[in-house]
């Protein structure tokens, strides 16, 4: 048997030669085990869920917050994820053509509609707000919900994220949705699976979809996807009003074709060509 000194640097050297660092994937594995349903880790936490012993977990986690990423509660001496991972996200974000390309087209749709619109991707089980054209007029502001480019929120209780789970293969649709707490976020979230998958169905029928009070009281808003080249469904866009401005019959009936079309647009510029829009 090699002692441990001489198996660790032969080790080390095998992941030179493969152009692989253990360092650097170590810490990385760190700041992925920090998520929306576990924001905060201790030490022993962190060290069970990346397989690393409690010292090596320390050792890197130092290092991870001396450089930023990481910051501690000096009260309960647990960790979150620090203003440079933020700094990471935004930039990927802001580097994303997708953004580049649509940002004008829903600006121009927030001034002709006086509401606020958004556009937003699928990340697992949640929808990442990748543009948010924010109005000014009276009312929004109650349905704000301190959102903003980075938020996430559950895709099956947003009208961006029923486009977005409705378009998916059934197969992939169904193991994101597997382990889903479907919970009540609005007056009228859809809880039962049944009702949902229902509902998605509708969207794919009519290329729209529709949320009334389903992630918060007062909030109502149709979405439309933008497709990629291919014809994938890459993102969704909405409209976002408070339902004391209109009724939802009225919002699809007199904002829906705003809606599709910028959508179209967007696919356009992207590179979809398919044959009548959406």
């Amino acid at each position: 048997m090699l002692p441990i000194h001489l198996s660790r640097r032969r080790s080390i050297i095998r992941d030179i030669e493969a152009g692989f660092s253990q360092s650097l994937e170590r810490g990385l594995g760190i700041l992925a085990a920090f998520t929306p349903t576990q924001p905060s880790l201790g030490v022993s936490e962190l060290a069970r869920a990346v397989g690393l012993s409690r010292s090596t977990t320390h050792r890197y986690m130092s290092t991870l917050t001396r450089l930023g990423y990481l910051q501690q509660d000096p009260a309960s001496r647990r960790y979150r994820l620090g203003p440079r991972v933020l700094d990471l996200g935004f930039s990927a974000i802001n580097s994303m053509e997708l953004r580049v390309i649509s940002a004008p087209y829903l600006q121009r749709l927030s001034d002709e509609t006086g509401f606020t619109v958004n556009m937003a991707i699928l990340e697992g089980a949640d929808i990442l707000y990748v543009e948010r054209c924010r109005s000014s007029r009276a009312g929004q502001r109650e349905i704000d919900l301190n959102l903003q480019v980075g938020s996430r929120l559950p895709a099956y209780c947003t009208s961006m994220g029923k486009v977005l789970l409705a378009y998916l293969a059934p197969e992939r649709r169904g193991a994101l949705l597997a382990d889903v707490q479907l919970g009540r976020r609005g007056p009228n979230t859809l809880t039962d699976r049944r009702a949902l998958e229902a509902e998605l169905a509708r969207v794919r029928q009519r290329g729209l979809a529709l949320n009334n009070e389903e992630l918060a009281y007062g909030l109502r808003a149709i979405a439309a996807p933008v497709r990629a080249a291919g014809g994938d469904v890459l993102a969704a866009i909405n409209l976002a009003v408070h339902s004391s401005m209109v009724s939802m019959q009225d919002l699809v009936a007199k904002l829906g074709e705003s809606l599709r079309r910028t959508a179209v647009e967007i696919s356009t510029q992207i590179g979809y060509r398919g044959e009548g829009g959406l």
